[in-house]
């Protein structure tokens, strides 16, 4: 599993920037969503002015917080944040050809896959499949085989005082505001709650448009009974590595992510710092 956050990205466009000057553009395009991630660094950094495809076709190009005509732009940097297929890109190149037959374009993808590299001019890192972008992770295409936390990642943990295994931790439950809420099915929701709160967290999550394949709850009496026992990691861990068809464990802790990755022997990725811990 290679896996790319935000920081990496920020980075990456910071070292590789200068080698776009190659392309002496006029204007830097995003192709939106993900690829005006990209497009905005990478217009600051080259002191040029940006917009995203239909801006360009609608002649408006933003330079130092002010609206400017795009007719004198003749060449473009189109920039997209990874390369898979190349039809995004393909599509966006046709879109402003359609509009200016004479442009003359620079496709730039920050990440591509090695197999990709003909569908743009310049890229900045390969990054093979299978890839995990954290900016596309809640959208990703196999979250059907990934299993989540739901504390620290789908919402925010308890505090001390809601945590009363009592009146309070159900209020919590049933109120907590979420964070992250995946757009598609995930495989499995692996939770150190326990057994006797599953129906008021399949209620949170049904509420929330969370869908799921399996829910897996630790099968102990009470809060003192795990503080006790300390099963969370052995628990976590025990569940994923009997998950044939699981690719990613996403945990919000750092130190139970290693743990995790530790006793499982699979990949983990931390929310915390978002890094990805390799098995």
């Amino acid at each position: 599993m290679n896996w790319r956050s935000l920081a990496d990205l920020t980075r990456l466009i910071e070292a590789q920037f200068p080698r776009a000057r190659a392309a002496k553009a006029d204007v830097v395009v995003g192709i939106p969503r993900s690829g005006m991630l990209a497009a905005a660094p990478i217009a600051l950094l080259l002191d040029l002015p940006l917009t995203d495809v239909a801006g360009f076709c609608d002649d408006r190009l933003w330079k130092r917080n002010h609206a400017r005509d795009a007719h004198g732009a003749s060449r473009v940097l189109l920039v997209d944040d990874s390369v898979n297929s190349g039809k995004a890109m393909g599509a966006a190149v046709e879109i402003l050809r359609r509009h200016r037959p004479d442009v003359k374009i620079c496709r730039l993808a920050v990440f591509a896959k090695p197999e990709s590299t003909g569908a743009v001019d310049l890229y900045f890192d390969l990054c093979p499949g299978p890839r995990v972008f954290q900016w596309n992770l809640w959208r990703h295409i196999k979250l059907d085989r990934m299993a989540f936390d739901i504390d620290g990642v789908l919402c925010r943990d308890p505090t001390k005082e809601e945590n009363d295994d009592g009146p309070k931790y159900a209020r919590f439950l049933e109120t907590v505001e979420p964070w992250h809420l995946p757009k598609r099915p995930v495989g499995w929701i692996v939770t150190s709650r326990l057994e006797k709160y599953r129906a008021l967290t399949e209620g949170w999550l049904a509420r929330h448009g969370v869908q799921y394949r399996q829910l897996v709850m630790l099968d102990l009496p009470s809060k003192a009974a795990r503080l006790e026992l300390q099963p969370t990691i052995g628990f976590k861990a025990g569940v994923y590595r009997e998950l044939p068809d699981a690719r990613l464990f996403v945990e919000s802790s750092h130190k139970k992510a290693r743990g995790i990755a530790r006793v499982s022997g699979r990949p983990v990725l931390s929310v915390e710092g978002w890094e990805l811990i390799p098995c």
